[in-house]
């Protein structure tokens, strides 16, 4: 595979693409729609409720934290995370910007 050549995009289009990759696996949006729910989470309440191993469950909160997706405090022994308000706003209003200018076109169909 080549190198992506991310200098021939606009920032914003970065961005949007390197959220849609976090985005794309299962697990993940599982995570994000029990922390949505839940509003915050034990670490290992996520083994019981998606029935991954911990390194796993790990693996993927670390991506989604360093997406800023979710941010975690530390509660004596527990690592408890809920979703980044500020960034999640962010993020719906990127990718409501890229899909309303089909909507903004003149032409909404090219067939």
């Amino acid at each position: 595979m080549g190198i992506t050549k991310s200098d021939l995009f606009t920032p914003a289009q970065n961005q949007l693409a390197s959220i849609a990759k976090v985005l794309a696996h299962p697990a993940r949006l599982a995570i994000l729609q029990h922390l949505v729910t839940s509003k915050s989470c034990i670490n290992t309440d996520l083994v019981q409720e998606l029935g991954l191993a911990q390194p796993t469950i790990s693996q993927h909160l670390r991506e989604l934290k360093e997406a800023g997706l979710i941010q975690g405090s530390i509660d004596g022994t527990r690592l408890n995370y809920c979703i980044n308000p500020e960034r999640w706003q962010e993020i719906a209003n990127g990718f409501q910007d890229f899909f309303q200018t089909y909507w903004n076109t003149e032409t909404k169909s090219c067939c």
